[in-house]
């Protein structure tokens, strides 16, 4: 952890326990939630991506519902806050399973930078930008398909 206040910090860290959640279920709904509408993303499916529902529709679908297991290293996170404390980044690193055309699991191992803003101190965070991209080496397309 970086040099921010515990709160804030635990904030940040309750939105990417939520985020894996949400991805694990495939609850884009609830995921939605945790994103400012004029989100800005960079993603496997699209160079950038501006717009909720556009990062939503082009990416988000083509990913959460083709992988299981997403979960992040929340004990090596790392946070970052404007002196104001209405803006934030975070950086984790993640692991997810990823599945070959034949079905077969492979390791899909990631990381994240996320810029958050909020209206007032202890109000949750919202992420207005994500950045994330898999590992060196590690395939960029899952087969898989959530029961």
């Amino acid at each position: 952890m970086a040099d921010i206040d515990a709160a804030d910090f635990a904030l940040l860290r309750k939105w990417f326990e939520d985020l894996s959640g949400f991805v694990n279920a495939g609850d884009f709904v609830s995921g939605r939630t945790l994103m400012s509408e004029d989100l800005v993303i960079f993603g496997t499916y699209a160079d950038i991506l501006v717009g909720r529902d556009n990062a939503e529709n082009n990416q988000w679908r083509n990913v959460w519902t083709k992988i299981s297991g997403f979960k992040g290293r929340l004990d090596d996170m790392h946070g970052f806050t404007s002196p104001d404390r209405l803006f934030a980044v975070g950086v984790y690193a993640w692991d997810s399973t990823g599945y070959n055309q034949d079905g077969t699991p492979f390791d899909r191992p990631g990381r994240a930078t996320v810029s958050f803003t909020r209206a007032k101190i202890g109000d949750p965070w919202i992420a207005n930008h994500t950045h994330m991209s898999l590992f060196r080496g590690t395939p960029d397309v899952s087969y898989g398909k959530k029961a």
